[in-house]
């Protein structure tokens, strides 16, 4: 696989996370999009690490990573929250909450 094939495939994961983030309505699916465009980006690092021979991408992504798993341990925190409050975890409806 060249780079610009894997380049286009990250583009399209990432496309395909940030429609997901904007068009749910559930906060887990919201997250799950999220996620999907972490893991674009850490293609785009591995894929550039190995195109450069320099390891410093590949020590990114694991950052990345390590910060993605932190964020999804705080989201489903808050999904657990919103749905012991609401019954639901529907985005609109959480909304009502800040009134």
């Amino acid at each position: 696989m060249t780079l610009a094939n894997i380049l286009y495939a990250a583009m399209f994961l990432f496309c395909l996370g940030l429609y997901g983030t904007l068009t749910r309505r559930n906060v887990i699916g919201i997250l799950l999009s999220v996620e999907v465009m972490a893991n674009s980006v850490n293609i785009v690092l591995v894929s550039f690490s190995r195109y450069t021979q320099n390891i410093l991408g590949q020590a990114l992504a694991v950052f990345v990573m390590s910060l993605t798993v932190a964020e999804v341990v705080v989201g489903l925190a808050l999904v657990i929250l919103l749905y012991r409050t609401m019954r639901h975890t529907d985005i609109d409806e959480a909304s009502r909450l800040r009134h």
